[in-house]
């Protein structure tokens, strides 16, 4: 990077990191009208919630096929289609007619917006390597990750003058722009000799060696298994924050969106320190911090203790997944610059499945308690450690 402009890489990750917000602003910016939609269809919390889960769901899967995809055709073109079809599937949520559509629209919503996600990261990784790699996705991540903090509170103020449907329209014209900027500033960073064959085998077997990398496998885990946890607190907090505490739509986005800082802050010194801190040692620095602050939340919601007690651990706890995230993704990724995409994709699968089996889960007691919210980030945090050293620290023992 540093044979680059320094104004040539920033403009590449602002670019870059505003695909990556596209799926934090797809996920994060109804969160507000939650408890609007169970009204308006006559539902349950558990099926809102559920169409959060099939957004997520869309998400993992499509970040599969979109990698693979970009390891064939290059990264222009998948991204260019991906967001056509985001801005379909965005009205179509608009103008849902009962619960049961807006879940398959949100399926579909999550799908398209996968590409922006998994092609910007196998973009950097084209274009960086080693510690210059970590640079450039702190970077990115700096951009990415303002969307956690303004998604919420962009929704909150749309629904202060209109309803739900104007989240989704607003969507939709967050796909158009990104549209216009892969057609006109975006260009192809995977040139054709450097693509992988067009044979579906061919992706089984890149997605099989990347499964059989012990290492890689670790890495994946401990990332993915963490950001899992910030999915049951995406799911639970606007019923525990607004129904349980009574904090209103605006002070709600507030707090949630408050956690964006955290998540900027951890990205940003990873990112600023990996020269003279190892990625390896930020990494289980924020799991044992998840750990932590999990079991502190926890504690709050089996006493039922005041809001701020709960708000706080939670912003250590996010801010932790920007510490595991920023330090795993080059680590995982430094040996897989032949299959970048395919890479990219796994790293992206595994938060998103595991969030769309969680999501629900917060809700199972009801939405009178808080209690699901902080086993399940508790047991996110102990299984993603434990990920790491049976993984990563034990064939690293075992090499040596």
């Amino acid at each position: 990077m540093t044979n680059k402009n320094n104004q040539h890489v920033f403009r590449l990750a602002l670019l870059l990191g505003l695909f990556s917000t596209l799926g934090p602003f797809t996920i994060d910016m109804y969160l507000p009208a939650f408890p609007e939609i169970v009204k308006q269809f006559d539902t349950t919390a558990s099926l809102v919630q559920l169409s959060l889960t099939a957004c997520l769901l869309g998400l993992a899967i499509g970040q599969l096929v979109m990698g693979s995809l970009s390891d064939v055709y290059g990264r222009r073109n998948p991204l260019l289609i991906s967001m056509a079809v985001y801005v379909i599937a965005a009205l179509a949520c608009a103008f849902s007619p009962n619960i049961g559509m807006l879940i398959v629209f949100r399926f579909v919503q999550g799908f398209a917006a996968s590409a922006g996600i998994v092609i910007s990261r196998a973009i950097a990784r084209d274009l960086y390597s080693g510690h210059e790699l970590t640079k450039f996705f702190s970077l990115l991540l700096l951009v990415g990750n303002l969307g956690p903090l303004v998604a919420p509170v962009t929704g909150s103020g749309i629904l202060s003058f209109t309803s739900w449907v104007g989240v989704f329209i607003a969507l939709s014209v967050l796909g158009i722009y990104l549209f216009t900027m892969t057609k006109w500033r975006l260009r192809e960073t995977l040139p054709a000799d450097r693509r992988r064959p067009s044979n579906f085998m061919e992706q089984l077997r890149n997605y099989g060696l990347l499964m059989r990398d012990r290492q890689f496998v670790g890495y994946m885990l401990a990332q993915g298994i963490m950001i899992a946890g910030v999915f049951a607190y995406v799911s639970g907090t606007p019923f525990i924050y607004q129904n349980i505490y009574g904090a209103s739509p605006t002070l709600f986005a507030l707090l949630f969106g408050s956690n964006g800082i955290s998540l900027i802050i951890g990205s940003q010194v990873v990112g600023r320190m990996s020269h003279r801190v190892s990625e390896h040692a930020f990494l289980l620095f924020g799991l044992c911090l998840a750990a932590l602050a999990s079991i502190v939340v926890l504690v709050v919601a089996i006493v039922h203790g005041p809001l701020f007690a709960l708000v706080i651990p939670l912003f250590f706890f996010v801010g932790a997944i920007g510490i595991t995230s920023t330090a795993a993704f080059p680590l995982a990724m430094e040996r897989q610059g032949h299959m970048a995409g395919s890479a990219a994709a796994l790293l992206g699968v595994i938060p998103f499945l595991l969030g769309a089996v969680v999501s629900p889960l917060v809700g199972i007691a009801g939405e009178d308690t808080a209690v699901p919210l902080g086993v399940l980030i508790l047991a996110t945090s102990a299984a993603a450690m434990l990920s790491y050293f049976f993984l990563v620290r034990k064939s690293s023992h075992d090499v040596a």
